[in-house]
């Protein structure tokens, strides 16, 4: 629709006129149709009583044939003006004389048949034939041709004052739409300026002032209704906030409190528990050394055991103060080379597990991560592929990659121990081991590290394995624009 953008006061102001106009043409189209019917009508009438008074009047001229006396009732005819043309016919149906109105010839028919008095229209002229009659003697037949101007002149009339009823009606509609419509469009432009304002400015104090108790009156009030539910909503959210902001700002001094004493404890761990782990194995190497041959066998065994779980106890408080800083410490993001970081990683760790292993390392993409937190993840997964597969008789570690949903996908792959993947959810917990302490060495933190590293570079980390058959550990890290890809 045209007026579908349009403003509602122009909206109705065009309803108003259109529906003015449609009832208006509606009314003097119906009158014009009833007055063009009705004079045709009329007018066939007093034709019809003219023809019968001049045929009344020729009867003598017929009975007698006298054609001059004729000639003079025809030529009264020119009082007349819309009579175009007039005649006589005799009984036999000859034309015995004629009128016409202007000088040229009349198109009149030469022989007229013999009929009772009737009319019609031809040529948008009426044509009455009256019979001339004598004491029921039929003497002959008038024929009189009549123009309508005078219906087309009244109709012109009527159009006139149609057209200018029609205009001023126009006017009138404009003026009172102009008053009128403000009972319906200030109260609708009132309640879109306030809903305008509370959009733009967000503010939900402000209220449409209502104007009636009509249906726009219950709209305003139902929008006030809905801005004070609002409004409470937000003072409600607004204290609520405003509560969780003190809540998280004495949380937070809270847990910066925590932090400090967990690193005056992560301190005290790495200063005064190191001293008598140190303490011990020094004594015991000392004690060993000098009096082995005293102890004995058994005495030696059990010295060895002592060093062998102070050592295990010192690399667990590296591992847990490691574990505890990483919490701490950001990531710097760099290009890695991740196909150099896997061949030294496995440079390092071979010689500490023998060299017996097959490693694989197949080529894998650049990516953008922190070095020495990357490198510590390889360095685990390698370092567990490498020592749960070192008892196998043809160990093997494959270490690749592979890219999926915009991920850069690597794994650790090694055909070992593996795992029971019913324990799958105490696998990167701290301190939980999947195998015996004395068959397999770990402190149970490593996997727990990488985990951390890993959701740090917002990527992800799972493992599938069978008992017996070996394991692989996948870890993702998500792809940037600035990589360069690298597979084979």
């Amino acid at each position: 629709m045209l007026l579908r953008h349009s403003p509602i006061k122009r909206k109705i102001r065009w309803v108003i006129l259109l529906t003015s106009a449609a009832v208006l043409l509606f009314t003097f189209s119906a009158y014009f149709v009833y007055e063009v019917v009705t004079f045709r009508q009329t007018y066939a009438r007093q034709l019809s009583v003219l023809a019968k008074i001049v045929a009344n009047n020729s009867t003598a001229a017929l009975a007698f044939n006298i054609e001059e006396d004729a000639n003079e009732i025809l030529l009264a005819l020119k009082a007349e003006k819309h009579i175009l043309a007039a005649a006589l016919y005799d009984k036999h149906g000859n034309l015995f004389t004629h009128y016409s109105q202007s000088d040229a010839a009349p198109s009149l028919p030469r022989h007229l048949p013999q009929k009772q008095g009737s009319h019609h229209f031809e040529d948008s002229n009426l044509v009455v034939l009256e019979p001339v009659t004598q004491n029921n003697n039929a003497l002959g037949m008038l024929y009189l041709k009549s123009d309508m101007d005078a219906m087309y002149d009244r109709l012109r009339l009527y159009a006139t004052i149609g057209s200018v009823v029609i205009a001023l009606s126009f006017v009138v509609a404009y003026v009172l739409s102009n008053r009128l419509q403000r009972s319906i469009s200030r109260p609708v432009h009132a309640l879109t300026r306030t809903a305008k304002v509370v959009s733009e400015q967000k503010d939900y104090s402000v209220r449409a002032l209502k104007s009636g108790n009509d249906e726009i009156g219950y709209l305003t009030d139902a929008f006030n209704q809905m801005l004070a539910e609002i409004q409470a909503q937000n003072e409600r959210i607004q204290s609520f906030n405003q509560e969780l902001e003190l809540t998280i700002e004495k949380r937070t001094h809270d847990l910066e409190a925590v932090n400090k004493e967990l690193e005056a404890f992560s301190y005290s761990v790495s200063h005064d528990l190191r001293a008598p782990l140190r303490s011990i194995n020094g004594f015991s190497r000392i004690l060993l050394e000098d009096h082995g041959h005293v102890l004995g066998e058994e005495g030696v065994q059990t010295l060895n055991t002592i060093m062998r779980n102070g050592l295990r106890m010192g690399q667990l408080i590296d591992d847990l103060l490691a574990f505890s800083r990483l919490g701490k410490q950001s990531v710097t993001r760099l290009n890695l080379d991740m196909t150099s970081i896997a061949k030294t990683v496995t440079e390092e760790l071979k010689g500490q597990y023998g060299n017996k292993t097959e490693v694989i390392i197949k080529q894998m993409p650049q990516i953008q991560g922190d070095s020495s937190m990357l490198r510590q993840v390889m360095q685990n997964l390698v370092s567990n592929a490498l020592k749960y597969s070192m008892k196998k008789e043809r160990p093997v570690v494959e270490i690749g990659s592979f890219k999926e949903h915009g991920e850069h996908v690597f794994y650790v792959k090694d055909n070992g121990a593996g795992f029971n993947m019913e324990y799958y959810n105490k696998l990167f917990g701290v301190f939980q081991r999947l195998h015996n302490g004395g068959e397999f060495e770990g402190t149970g933190v490593g996997l727990a590290l990488v985990h951390r590293i890993i959701t740090k570079h917002n990527g992800r980390i799972w493992a599938e394995a069978k008992e017996n058959e070996g394991a692989t550990f996948y870890f993702s890290i998500p792809s940037t624009k600035n990589e360069t890809m690298l597979y084979e």
